[in-house]
């Protein structure tokens, strides 16, 4: 298993993977996320490859098929009266294929967000969880992270 930054051939199992998460997120919220295609077509995908304030790690396999990523993306609040300067790695997506999850990819693409942020100066590493991921809740916090804040909901409908 290694570790690379995302290149345009690898866009087709990307949006696989996308893919996977979208069903996950469907199945949790169906009154939230629908369940067509994935959160990016392969033109968003190949954008973001290029956005120097992004980054895409992927985990590959012994024949370099993707078997996991991991979106990045710096945030930066300039700081105001109430919020200090703060640089950010934002965890925007993660994921690990079906197939292959429990053998330690995930932990080996988040530490190397987590390497990555702390080389390029950032205060944290952050992301959403949904609270019906209880699984992925389980994993972020087994790899040191914690609640930062919490969104909350009353139904209407």
């Amino acid at each position: 298993m290694k570790i690379r930054v995302a290149e345009k051939r690898d866009i087709p199992r990307i949006i696989d993977l996308l893919k996977q998460i979208k069903v996950i997120h469907h199945n949790g919220r169906p009154d939230l996320f629908s369940d067509d295609e994935s959160k990016f077509n392969h033109a968003e995908v190949e954008a973001i490859l290029l956005d120097e304030k992004r980054r895409v790690f992927v985990s590959v396999d012994e024949d370099d098929i993707v078997n996991g990523y991991v979106f990045c993306q710096f945030r930066e609040t300039e700081g105001n009266g109430l919020l200090k300067k703060h640089k950010t790695l934002w965890i925007e997506d993660f994921c690990v294929d079906e197939n292959a999850r429990s053998g330690g990819i995930g932990k080996l693409l988040h530490k190397t967000a987590e390497e990555y942020a702390i080389e390029t100066g950032c205060d944290d590493l952050t992301l959403n969880v949904w609270g019906f991921n209880s699984g992925a809740k389980a994993f972020y916090e087994a790899n040191g992270m914690s609640v930062q804040r919490v969104v909350m909901e009353k139904k209407l409908k």
